[in-house]
C-alpha cells in the first residue's frame, strides 16, 4: 500500500501562524476513489494568501478545521476515474488539500489541457491570472488613460493586474514591499511607477505619483493602505476589492477603514468585492487573452516555485511575510 503523505493543521492559530501548527504525517490513509469520484495525485500546491483566512472561519469555503489535513487547490494527475468524462492520466484542478493523494467528487474538478510548463496552470492561467483579469477588467472597469495602483502589486494577482493594466492603455502605479520589489515592478514589469510602503508613506508617495489622483485601485491588502489610497481617488472611482492579506495573519483587525461611507458618498465611489469564480462561465474568453498576451510578449509570468510538500508551512508563512515575488507553489516530490 502506497503511504500517503500529508500535513494537518494541528490547531487554529490565534496570532500569527507559525510551523508548529501544522504536522508533517508520513503515513497517512491512501484514499481510494467511489462512484462518482476521482483518485488524484498531487503535483503543484497553490499557496494563497487565503489559505490563512480559511483557518479564521467560514468565508466562499467552510472553515479548516483543526486535526484535518490543511486544504489547498493543486493542480493533479488522475489516477483512478469513477465518472464520466475523466480517465487515468488527465490533469486537473482540485481542492485536494496539502498531501499527496486525495479522492474527490468528480464535479468538484476542474479538467485542464496538458502544457509545459505546468506551473502556468497555477498562476497566469489559473485563479492568479484569472482572478487579476475580471477583477480589473469587469469590476475595476479601467480606460485608457486612467491611473490605476494596485496593492501587492509583486504578489501573484497584482504582478498581472499591473501589466493588464499597461496593456489596456492605463498609467499604473503598483505598492509593494522592498526596493527590490520595487524596482522588479518598473523595470522589468513595465509600471511607471512604485511605492515601497515599508520606506515611505503611501498617501504622501501616491499624492507624488499620481497628481490627477486615482481612477481605480485594486485592493489585495485592505488595511492602512486602502484608507491612504481612498484619499486619493477621483470622483467616480472604482475599487476592485480582491483581498485583505493585512488582516489575515495575527490579532483581529481594528474597525476601519476609516472615512467609510464618507469619503465613498462624497466622491460617489464604486467599491465591490468579488470572487473569479464568479466568472467561471467565461474562462475560456479571459484564457484566450492571457495566452494571447504571454506568447506575445506583453505580460511576463513570474513564479515562485518550491520543492517538497514536508514545506509547505513554511512556504505559506513566507508568503504572508511578503517573501514571493508572483505566484508561490510548491512541487510535490
Amino acid at each position: 500500500m502506497t503511504a500517503n503523505r500529508q500535513v494537518l493543521l494541528t490547531e487554529t492559530p490565534q496570532g500569527k501562524l507559525a510551523e508548529n501548527h501544522f504536522r508533517f504525517e508520513p503515513n497517512g490513509k491512501m484514499p481510494e476513489a467511489k462512484d462518482g469520484e476521482l483518485l488524484l495525485k498531487t503535483k503543484l500546491i497553490s499557496l494563497d494568501a487565503a489559505n490563512r483566512a480559511w483557518m479564521q472561519g467560514a468565508t466562499y469555503r467552510s472553515a479548516v478545521e483543526a486535526g484535518t489535513v490543511m486544504a489547498g487547490g493543486s493542480i493533479s494527475e488522475v489516477m483512478d476515474a469513477k465518472a464520466p468524462g475523466f480517465a487515468k492520466g488527465d490533469i486537473v484542478f482540485a481542492d485536494t488539500g496539502w498531501q499527496d493523494y486525495a479522492a474527490v467528487p468528480a464535479k468538484t474538478a476542474q479538467k485542464l489541457p496538458k502544457m509545459e510548463p505546468l506551473s502556468h496552470l497555477l498562476s497566469v492561467y489559473g485563479i492568479a491570472g484569472l482572478t487579476a483579469y475580471f477583477g480589473l477588467l469587469e469590476v475595476g472597469k479601467p480606460k485608457a488613460g486612467d491611473t490605476v495602483v494596485v496593492s501587492a502589486a509583486a504578489g501573484s494577482v497584482g504582478s498581472i493586474v499591473g501589466q493588464i493594466a499597461k496593456i489596456k492603455g492605463c498609467n499604473v502605479i503598483g505598492i509593494a514591499g522592498g526596493a527590490e520589489k520595487c524596482k522588479l515592478l518598473t523595470d522589468e514589469l513595465g509600471f511607471d511607477a512604485a511605492i515601497d510602503y515599508k520606506a515611505e508613506p503611501v498617501g504622501k508617495a501616491l499624492r507624488k505619483a499620481a497628481p490627477k489622483g486615482i481612477d481605480v485601485y485594486f485592493d489585495n491588502v485592505g488595511g492602512d493602505i486602502l484608507e491612504a489610497v481612498l484619499f486619493g481617488m477621483n470622483n467616480y472611482g472604482r475599487i476592485a476589492c480582491c483581498g485583505a492579506v493585512s488582516q489575515y495573519d495575527g490579532a483581529a483587525p481594528a474597525h476601519g477603514p476609516r472615512g467609510i461611507p464618507g469619503l465613498v458618498v462624497v466622491k460617489r465611489l464604486i467599491m465591490q468585492g468579488f470572487i473569479v469564480m464568479d466568472y467561471q462561465d467565461r474562462h475560456d474568453e479571459a484564457l484566450k487573452d492571457l495566452q494571447g498576451w504571454v506568447e506575445s510578449g506583453k505580460l511576463k509570468v513570474k513564479e515562485d516555485i518550491m520543492e517538497g510538500l514536508e514545506n509547505t508551512p513554511k512556504a505559506l508563512i513566507g508568503l504572508l511575510a511578503g517573501e514571493n515575488v508572483g505566484k508561490r507553489m510548491i512541487r510535490v516530490s
